[in-house]
């Protein structure tokens, strides 16, 4: 059976175009800051809120329900101010001239954030200090109820790229501020209103743009057909919001703190590409099932959709699967059996290249027993690649 030394990653024919990075923020932004230094137009950032708290993932797989360590953000406030600190002075590097950075936070770290981004990015850079407001979750009686966020925007320079008219939205058919409802002479309904001797009319069709006040967008619910089972999931409404006003297709999007993997989903499906990192395995996992959804086979490989997933650190490679694999020579099949103790969360096979990277020829998201894999007619060795939820990946040379 032929071994492999190590596997560095994957490189998928769909699911981007995009890269995802598997490691902590902190330690890998300044090789990335060198990489990319000058190349990014939009980067948003949700990380750890300082809350000292643990947060974990909640998934059905079947008739079973999991939940699974998903991070935890126990830093003092001097270890988190420094860690951000570090990262955000990467981020400035990586930025565009026309660039700029949304730090999505909370009450408890924004006002010492802002003092560090007035810093690193000068207060004449500061855009918006925008309030998300919703209205899930729980009530308190001993203080106002805290529903909203901060989402902190700098520009990199006075030459930023910003498209308010790309998120308006239209006035509909309500009245507001008093207007006059009216039909025109063409029957379209109409609102007027005068003011220092003037008329003005809007239409229903007329755009609103937004102010720094985002009560339009609900926090996701348990039942939301977004929902990941990632406990600080953002909507992708959110991001639209941002990834639309701020950058243009073809454009580079960055999240380096990826959790479910949003800001890589929304800026793949407006034509951005994207580079996401996050220190779980688990984020890497969900980023890699939500952009394959629905496609159970890749498709013809041109690289222009290419998601490429870098491990971090080498997978086990194992000598036989932990879930059995049968390999069939008529038909040049191979089905997936399943196991009593182990869910896959993802399923390929493939060949692993002298870059280090497996490409699969042939995969299944969340596969069910009996599952068939279409095996290539090729000499060349295959390698069965194995995720489980968690996002542990490991490997087996097969023979044929």
């Amino acid at each position: 059976m032929n071994r492999i030394a190590s596997i560095k990653g994957e490189i998928l024919p769909t699911g981007g175009p995009g890269i995802f990075l598997k490691g902590r923020a902190e330690q890998l932004c300044e090789s990335l800051a060198a990489e990319y230094e000058g190349k990014v137009q939009l980067i948003y950032l949700d990380p750890p809120f300082g809350t000292g708290d643990t947060f974990s993932v909640k998934l059905s797989t079947g008739k079973k329900k999991l939940t699974l360590p998903a991070y935890s953000d126990k830093l003092s406030r001097e270890e988190y101010l420094a860690m951000m600190r570090t990262v955000l002075t990467a981020c400035h590097r990586m930025l565009s001239d026309t660039g700029s950075l949304y730090l999505h936070i909370d009450y408890r770290m924004s006002p010492y954030l802002r003092l560090i981004l007035d810093e690193i990015f000068g207060e004449k850079n500061f855009m918006n200090e925008i309030i998300w407001a919703y209205k899930s979750g729980g009530r308190s009686t001993r203080h106002f109820s805290r529903k909203h966020d901060v989402i902190l925007f700098y520009r990199k320079t006075k030459a930023v790229y910003f498209d308010i008219t790309a998120v308006g939205i239209p006035r509909g058919p309500q009245k507001r501020n008093n207007m006059k409802r009216t039909v025109d002479e063409l029957g379209r309904v109409c609102f007027s209103i005068r003011s220092g001797g003037k008329t003005y009319t809007y239409y229903e069709d007329t755009p609103i743009f937004p102010s720094d006040v985002w009560d339009d967008i609900e926090h996701l619910h348990q039942r939301d057909p977004e929902r990941t089972g990632f406990g600080t999931q953002k909507p992708e409404a959110l991001l639209k919001r941002i990834i639309l006003s701020s950058s243009k297709p073809g454009d580079l999007v960055c999240d380096l703190f990826s959790g479910s993997g949003t800001t890589a989903s929304v800026a793949a499906k407006h034509g951005r590409r994207f580079l996401a990192l996050d220190a779980s395995p688990i984020a890497m996992q969900l980023l890699r099932a939500r952009q394959l959804v629905g496609r159970s086979e890749p498709t013809f490989f041109d690289g222009s959709h290419q998601l490429t997933l870098r491990y971090g650190d080498a997978p086990q490679i194992c000598e036989n699967a932990s879930l059995r694999l049968t390999a069939q020579e008529v038909g040049l099949r191979a089905v997936y059996e399943g196991s009593e103790n182990e869910d896959a969360a993802f399923l390929a096979i493939g060949t692993v290249g002298d870059d280090g990277f497996f490409r699969p020829f042939t995969y299944s998201v969340s596969p069910k027993p009996g599952a068939v894999l279409t095996l290539p007619d090729t000499d060349a060795q295959l390698y069965l690649a194995i995720s489980d939820y968690a996002g542990n990946v490991s490997y087996t040379a097969l023979c044929r």
